[in-house]
C-alpha cells in the first residue's frame, strides 16, 4: 500500500510567463503546464485518495489565501486555487480556466512557499497536534523575472527543513553547467533572483534545476513500485512433523517476485437519468470520473442486475425467476448439462490445509526451464525470527553447495488445490533466499512430435540428408555469419564509451501499457477532439534493429539473400478491387502463358471441372460480354446441379459453385451479373420450375447469406443493404403465386 502524500505545486503566472522565450513555440507558461498537467494527470489516474494536491499561484491578479494565513498583509498576488485534496477529472478542467498569465508582476515566490508550507502544516497534522505520516513535496516553477523578498529565507527553509517537505525548484531557462546551457544576455534580476533560489534549495536540503531538463524526463515511463503482499505465510517443512519430532521446520513468508502490468481497462458510463439512482452493483470506478454523489455531472456508471429464470411447470412455455440459492450446480459436458448436488461434489472435493512440504529433490543440471508454469516467487524467513533466518539460510547454503533444487507440495490457503513447486536457492551479498515456481502434473504435458530440421525420413525409413527443402552448408555459414552480425550483446555504449549490451531489460518499456497512459494524461487536459500526440520516443527506440547495425550487416544480409535463394513473391491479388490483365503480375519466370494463350479464344466451361474453368475463364478476359457469357454457363450448370439432383445429393455442389461465383463477380466489380442471376434462380426455385420442390436448395441459400450483392460488399451495386435483406424472404403470396 502506498503512503500518504501531500503535494503543493507553486506556479509563477506573471506577466513575463506570457513570453516565448529561446525560439519555442509555446509561452514559458504553457511550457511549464506540460510539466505540472502530466504530474498531476499521473496522481489522479492511480485513484489514491491518499495523494492529495493543491495548486498555489504567485504573480496573480487576485489575492485569495483561502483562509490559511490570517492576514493577507505581504502575501499580495498569491491565490491558493485549491486546498489539499484528491483531485479528480472535474478538478483538472475546472483549474484549466484559471491558471492563466495575469496582468501584473507583483507577487513574491517565498510568500507563496509560506503559504504553501502553512497549508501543508494544517492538512497533515492531527488533532492531537502530532505530525501524521505523510511525503511532504513542494514544486515551484518560475522564470525568475519578478522580485523575490529575501528577508525571511533563512527562516522559511528552516521550517521546510524541519518539517521535512521536500523543495524542488524548477526555474524556466535558468543556467545549467551540467547540461551546458547558459542564457545570454541575462538581466540583473533574474540572475539575482536564481541565486537567491539555489541559495533556498541549499538550505533546505532541496532539489533545484532547469525545466528543461524536467520536461525532458517526462517521456521516461514512470515505474510503479507497489509493496509486496505475502501470498503464503506458514512452514517449510521436511519430514512428518505431525508423527515425528526430528522434522525440519521453518517459519517463512512467500511474495511474489514480479507482478504483470497491466494497461487501464475501459469504464462503462450512460449520461445521467432518472434511472440512474437504481439499486445495483457498478462497473465504474469511482476513482477517475465523478460519481453519483457529485451534484450536476453528466455520466452515471452504468448498473447491471442478474436474474435467473428456469421453465415455470404450472404455465407451459413460460418461466419464472428463482433465487441463487435455490439453484444446484451444473457442469457443461459437451451439450449437455449435467448436475452435481452439494453431498456428491462434497465427496470429491479434496479438503487441504496450507502446507509447504518438502517431497523430494533433483539435481539442477535436470530440470529444464520450459517447465516452469507460473511467474516466479521469493521464500523468505520469517520477520524478526532470528531462528528461521538461520535455518533457512543453512538449507538454502546446502542446496546451493550440493547444486541441487528441492521439490515441494504447496497449499497456499486452506481447501485450495496443491501444486508442486521446485525450490531453487538464490544467493547475494546481502539477500539469500529461495525462489519457487509451479511445475506442471503429467496431465499438463503436451508431447507433441515433428520431424527433424537436418534431415528427412521417407516412409520407408531411408535417411536423406541432402533435399532441396533443407539447408546446404553455404546456407547454414551465411545465416551464421548473418546472427553474428546482426548481434546487441556489445553494440551499444556506456557514459564511458565502452562496448555494452544494447537493450538493456531496465531501460525498455511495455509500448501498449505506457502509450495508453500517455493518451490517457493527454486527454483528461485536452478535451477537445485533435489529432492524437505522437508517441514518446523511448517507447519506440527498440520497435527497430538500430540502423548503424543494419547497415553494418549488409554484406551478409547479400550473401543471406544469395544462398538461400529469396526471390519477391508477387502480392496476393485481394477480394475487392478491379482485376484486369495489365493489373497483373508477371511470373517469376518470366513467361506468362495467359498471355500467350489467354486472348487466343475465350475459354469455355467445362462441367466436369465447373469452378477452376469458371475462374479461368474469367481470368483470361477483361470483355464484359466474355464475362456475361461465362456467368450465364455458370448458371446452366448450377441449374443442372439442382434440377438433377436426387433428393439433395447434387445441393451442395450447387451452393459452392454459387458461392464462387458470387465471390468473382464481387471482384470483377460487376455485381448486377450476380443479381440478376439470383433473382432468377428463386423464382424458378419456388416456383418449381427445377423439376420439383426445389425450396430446400433455397432454404440453403438463404442460410449462407448468398443472395443479392448489396452496397456495403460492393460499391458498384445498386441495391441497399435493407433490399438486400428483404430478399431473403419470400412472402406467402410470392409463394403462393409459383406453387
Amino acid at each position: 500500500m502506498a503512503g500518504k502524500e501531500a503535494t503543493v505545486f507553486i506556479l509563477d503566472l506573471g506577466r513575463s510567463m506570457s513570453e516565448k522565450q529561446v525560439g519555442r513555440s509555446t509561452t514559458d507558461l504553457d511550457w511549464a503546464l506540460d510539466y505540472v498537467w502530466d504530474k498531476i494527470t499521473t496522481t489522479v489516474a492511480t485513484g489514491r485518495k491518499t495523494a492529495q494536491m493543491s495548486v498555489v499561484g504567485f504573480r496573480t491578479d487576485e489575492t485569495h489565501l483561502a483562509g490559511v494565513m490570517e492576514d493577507e498583509d505581504g502575501y499580495e498576488g498569491v491565490n491558493i486555487f485549491t486546498p489539499l485534496k484528491q483531485f479528480l477529472l472535474e478538478d483538472i478542467r475546472a483549474l484549466q480556466e484559471k491558471l492563466k498569465p495575469s496582468a501584473t508582476d507583483e507577487g513574491d515566490v517565498l510568500s507563496a512557499l509560506a503559504a504553501a508550507l502553512t497549508l501543508i502544516d494544517a492538512a497533515t497534522t492531527g488533532k492531537s497536534g502530532n505530525r501524521l505520516k505523510y511525503d511532504r513535496k513542494v514544486i515551484i516553477i518560475t522564470n525568475g523575472r519578478g522580485f523575490i523578498d529575501a528577508a525571511d529565507l533563512n527562516a522559511i527553509a528552516s521550517k521546510a527543513k524541519g518539517d521535512e517537505v521536500e523543495i524542488t525548484i524548477l526555474g524556466v531557462d535558468f543556467d545549467d553547467p551540467e547540461g551546458g546551457y547558459k542564457e545570454e544576455n541575462k538581466d540583473d534580476t533574474k540572475k539575482e533572483n536564481e541565486a537567491t533560489l539555489k541559495t533556498l534549495a541549499d538550505k533546505s536540503d532541496g532539489i533545484f534545476a532547469t525545466l528543461a531538463v524536467a520536461i525532458d524526463q517526462l517521456d521516461i515511463p514512470r515505474i510503479k513500485e507497489t509493496r509486496p503482499v505475502p501470498n503464503y505465510k506458514g512452514t517449510l517443512t521436511l519430514g512428518d512433523n505431525q508423527n515425528y519430532d526430528t522434522t525440519f521446520t521453518v517459519d517463512i513468508e512467500r511474495y511474489p517476485c514480479t507482478m504483470l502490468a497491466k494497461p487501464p481497462t475501459a469504464s462503462s458510463f450512460v449520461f445521467r437519468t432518472d434511472l440512474g439512482s437504481a439499486p445495483g452493483p457498478s462497473t465504474q470506478s469511482s476513482n477517475t470520473v465523478a460519481g453519483d454523489d457529485h451534484a450536476g455531472g453528466d455520466l452515471s456508471a452504468v448498473r447491471n442486475q442478474r436474474v435467473y429464470q428456469v421453465d415455470n411447470p404450472d404455465e407451459p412455455g413460460s418461466k419464472k425467476n428463482v433465487e441463487l440459492d435455490e439453484l444446484e450446480r451444473g457442469y457443461e459436458y459437451g451439450r449437455t448439462a449435467v448436475h452435481i448436488s452439494e453431498s456428491d461434489a462434497n465427496v470429491v472435493k479434496l479438503e487441504t490445509n496450507p502446507c509447504l512440504d518438502i517431497i523430494g529433490f533433483v539435481q539442477g543440471e535436470r530440470f529444464d526451464r520450459y517447465l516452469a508454469m507460473s511467474r516466479s516467487h521469493f521464500i523468505v524467513p520469517q520477520k524478526a525470527n532470528d531462528q528461521a533466518q538461520l535455518a533457512l539460510s543453512a538449507f538454502i547454503h546446502a542446496l546451493f553447495e550440493a547444486e541441487c533444487y528441492g521439490i515441494a507440495r504447496l497449499v497456499p490457503k486452506e481447501n485450495k488445490a496443491p501444486i508442486i513447486v521446485l525450490l531453487v536457492p538464490r544467493i547475494e551479498p546481502d539477500f539469500e533466499a529461495l525462489i519457487d515456481v509451479e511445475l506442471p502434473f503429467e496431465e499438463d504435458m503436451r508431447r507433441y512430435k515433428f520431424p527433424p530440421l537436418d534431415k528427412k525420413i521417407t516412409v520407408t525409413g531411408k535417411v536423406i540428408e541432402k533435399h532441396h527443402e533443407l539447408p546446404d552448408q553455404n546456407l547454414m555459414t551465411a545465416m551464421n555469419d548473418y546472427v553474428d552480425a546482426m548481434d546487441l550483446s556489445e553494440f551499444g555504449r556506456d557514459d564511458d564509451g565502452n562496448p555494452t549490451e544494447y537493450m538493456k531489460f531496465e531501460d525498455t518499456y511495455s509500448p501498449l501499457l505506457h502509450r495508453i497512459n500517455h493518451i490517457i494524461r493527454w486527454r483528461a487536459t485536452n478535451d477537445s477532439y485533435t489529432e492524437l500526440p505522437s508517441p514518446p520516443q523511448i517507447l519506440l527506440k527498440y520497435s527497430a534493429p538500430p540502423a548503424d547495425l543494419v547497415a553494418n550487416a549488409e554484406l551478409e544480409v547479400n550473401k543471406l539473400v544469395n544462398a538461400s535463394g529469396v526471390k519477391k513473391v508477387p502480392p496476393k491479388q485481394k477480394g475487392r478491387g478491379k482485376r484486369s490483365l495489365g493489373d497483373r503480375e508477371k511470373p517469376l519466370s518470366g513467361l506468362d502463358v495467359d498471355e500467350l494463350l489467354g486472348n487466343l479464344k475465350r475459354v469455355k466451361i467445362d462441367s466436369a471441372n465447373l469452378i477452376p474453368s469458371f475462374k479461368q475463364a474469367l481470368a483470361a478476359t477483361d470483355d464484359l460480354d466474355a464475362i456475361q457469357a461465362a456467368a450465364d454457363e455458370m448458371s446452366t450448370a448450377i441449374r443442372t446441379y439442382i434440377s438433377s439432383s436426387v433428393g439433395e445429393s447434387g445441393y451442395g455442389r450447387a451452393l459452392e459453385a454459387i458461392r464462387v461465383m458470387r465471390d468473382e463477380i464481387t471482384e470483377l466489380e460487376e455485381p448486377e451479373i450476380y443479381n440478376k442471376f439470383i433473382k432468377e434462380l428463386k423464382m424458378d426455385i419456388l416456383g418449381g420450375k427445377l423439376k420439383g420442390d426445389r425450396r430446400e436448395m433455397w432454404w440453403r441459400i438463404r442460410g449462407s447469406k448468398y443472395g443479392l450483392i448489396d452496397r456495403k460488399r460492393s460499391f458498384a451495386s445498386e441495391v441497399s443493404e435493407e433490399e438486400a435483406a428483404e430478399f431473403y424472404k419470400a412472402t406467402r403470396r410470392e409463394r403462393e403465386r409459383h406453387l
